[in-house]
Parts: C-alpha cells; structure tokens; sequence
C-alpha cells in the first residue's frame, strides 16, 4: 500500500522531467525533418511539404491548367494543400503519440 503522506522523491521528478523534455525536442526534431507529399483526388495537383508546415512544391498538371478555369483549379490547389496538412498532421500526431500516452500513465 502506498503511503499518501510519502514526499516524492524531486531529483526522480526533475530527471523524469527533463527526459520526457529532451524526448519531446527530439520528436520535435524528427517532426521538422519530415517530408509529407499529397496530391488532389485525381492527382491533378501534387504537394510537398516539410515537417515545420513550408510547403516546399506545388506542381500542377499541365493538362489541369487547359482543362479547368481559374476558380476550379484554386479549389484543386487547395484540396492537395489541405491533404498535405491532413497528413502532416496525422503523422506528426503518430510521433507524438508515445510520449502522450507515457504521460497520461503518469498522472
């Protein structure tokens, strides 16, 4: 049985501490170096961003440009752009998620 009076023992604390710290800034660092593609349903459109959200390509079908007005071809755009986001998000939350459940086993 544990005794509710017991003083935690605060250099175990500070050192779980600063592990879960430097585990969360090497995540934090493997997120950054990540590189996510995605591409609008038809693959009309095709991105690339990097782990820190900077898109690094857009590159869009030639065809698309003939085929599609203006407006149209915005809202591809912006389908494979929110599809990059969707999946950074998804696999930036995958990274996390161990030290998320470390933590709420803590607690």
């Amino acid at each position: 049985m544990t005794d509710p009076y017991a003083v935690p023992d605060m250099d175990e604390l500070l050192a779980q501490v600063r592990r879960q710290t430097d585990e969360v800034q090497r995540l934090q660092r493997s997120v950054e170096a990540m590189e996510v593609k995605a591409a609008s349903r038809q693959n009309e459109v095709n991105v690339v961003l990097r782990g820190d959200g900077r898109f690094t390509s857009i590159d869009i079908d030639p065809r698309a440009i003939r085929e599609y007005d203006a407006r149209n071809l915005s809202e591809i755009v912006l389908e494979a752009v929110n599809a990059g986001l969707r999946k950074l998000a998804e696999a930036s939350s995958a990274k996390f998620a161990p030290v998320i459940e470390a933590s709420r086993s803590v607690q």
